[in-house]
């Protein structure tokens, strides 16, 4: 099968990306290939996951119209500037025109050593591959805009970290694998230049109506600010931690991308860490907003030769878009828990009411996901198959509650219509970290993919409750809790 190439990422200067094929693999297995998303892409599902789909996933067998690349980039890390990442253990086969109209990047992570490597193999073991496979398609499945998963196969090789682990090989999908860190590495080199052409490649790909503005680059600055704020409000309403929120991990096209230690909360509270590399609590749930912000500030600083020709004045401008983030931040994070608590309306208590439920939650130890799940079904009359034997709120919500369905009552609309509306917003399934962790458990240590399976098949449909699927919303028992999330690399 050929796909339907069209690339323009290497019509930028080769300083760009370095231009290699994949390292092959000794023996590639199939662990699972996304049907919708490959039908949505032009590929044949049947042919991906062919003995010759299962080469290209794996890098050993490079399809016509590919031009494998390794992309060069920077970041901060931990607050840290490193000048010089880029793609250390992944190639970016290409980019193909979707059914939809949307431009992809098909990117192959785990497909071997890079110029960008700095020491390492360049692989990918088999746990962060289904990891990244679970949690990404989870998340798109929630409505959150973010890479995805294309197909995994395992690779017939070990990989060695603390110990030798299986490995594996994601195709994995985004708009684009532009980074705030791409521009930043130009920046850092002082190549305006480069900075430019990046500028306009990126206003064309994703913000084309910035090109009419009478500064465009700063008017994509605006847009790419805007997005952040979107992307991580919908994060946080999702009680969705990250974990290495650094410049090299966020996106230009505001999508979601390295699932590496990230994880869902499971009990509530602000200060909730998962990361085992994040020992001072920098990318905390609490602190998401904040980082996403300070990012954009390095953003800022690597577009300031372009914004104006006097530092000064471009320092001016970028100020002010920046100050607006908090306010785009806090119109969809407030819009988003007022859908969460079935408000359709707005009313001058209604932030109030959404902070003080989160503090109840945070006092009580109460399971986050639950909580918003069991208040759906109270709104009006509980499915047959409903949470009230998984998750009950105690005598200290009572009064909270009674003034909750007292502000419902001023909506004007029916218990039928609150109801459904807030089931289409409160999942009562997500990726919890121990049913994650018990997939990995056993691919890796019993090469048994079934828990892996039923887990992606059940979070396809995150809102729906039924008894099939009770024991994937309970949240964790004492002993299963999971208490830090790795990075794999």
């Amino acid at each position: 099968m050929n796909l339907a190439f069209d690339n323009t990422y290497v019509q930028l200067p080769a300083r760009f990306y370095h231009r290699q094929p994949p390292v092959p693999v000794r023996s590639p297995g199939l662990i699972r290939v996304n049907t919708a998303l490959a039908q949505l892409l032009g590929i044949d599902p049947a042919w991906l996951a062919s003995e010759q789909g299962i080469a290209m996933v794996a890098g050993n067998q490079v399809p016509s119209g590919a031009e494998p690349i390794a992309t060069a980039y920077a970041g901060h890390q931990f607050g840290s500037f490193n000048p010089q990442l880029g793609d250390g253990r992944a190639l970016l086969l290409g980019e193909v025109v979707a059914s939809n109209g949307t431009r992809y990047d098909i990117q192959l992570k785990g497909a071997g050593q890079t110029p960008y490597s700095r020491m390492g193999d360049g692989r990918a073991p088999l746990g962060p591959v289904l990891r990244e496979y679970v949690v990404s398609e989870a998340m798109h499945a929630l409505g959150v805009v973010t890479s995805r998963s294309l197909a995994a196969v395992t690779t017939g090789e070990p990989v060695h970290r603390e110990e030798a682990l299986p490995g594996a090989v994601l195709a994995r999908v985004a708009q684009s694998h532009i980074r705030i860190g791409t521009l930043q590495f130009f920046a850092a080199r002082n190549d305006t230049e480069a900075v430019q052409a990046l500028v306009n490649h990126v206003i064309g790909r994703h913000y084309p109506q910035a090109k009419a503005a009478e500064r465009p680059a700063l008017r994509m600055f605006e847009l790419i600010c805007q997005a952040q704020a979107r992307l991580v409000a919908s994060w946080q309403a999702l009680g969705f931690i990250h974990g290495v929120m650094n410049t090299d991990n966020m996106l230009l096209s505001g999508e979601t991308v390295d699932y590496g230690p990230c994880a869902f909360m499971d009990t509530y509270h602000p200060e909730t860490v998962y990361s085992s590399i994040d020992q001072g609590g920098r990318y905390a749930y609490r602190n998401q907003p904040g980082i996403a912000q300070w990012n954009l500030a390095c953003l800022a600083q690597a577009l300031l030769p372009v914004l104006d020709a006097s530092q000064e004045k471009a320092a001016e401008l970028a100020t002010q878009s920046l100050d607006s983030f908090p306010a785009h931040y806090m119109a969809a994070n407030q819009a988003a828990f007022r859908a969460k608590l079935g408000l359709s309306q707005t009313e001058a208590g209604d932030e109030q009411l959404a902070q003080d439920f989160l503090d109840l939650l945070q006092a009580t130890g109460s399971d986050f996901t639950l909580a918003f799940r069991r208040l759906s079904e109270l709104a009006g009359d509980a499915p047959a198959q409903g949470l009230g034997d998984l998750f009950a709120f105690d005598d200290a919500f009572t009064a909270w509650l009674d003034g909750w369905r007292a502000r419902l009552g001023r909506e004007g609309r029916s218990s039928v219509q609150i109801q459904a509306g807030m089931a289409a917003v409160n999942p009562a399934l997500i990726p919890r970290n121990h049913l994650v962790e018990a997939a990995i458990q056993a691919a890796t240590k019993g090469n048994d993919f079934t828990p892996f399976h039923q887990l992606v098949d059940a979070l396809e449909k995150p809102f729906e409750f039924s008894a099939e699927v009770r024991h994937l919303a309970l949240p964790p028992r004492p002993d299963q809790i999971v208490r830090q999330t790795f990075c794999g690399t």
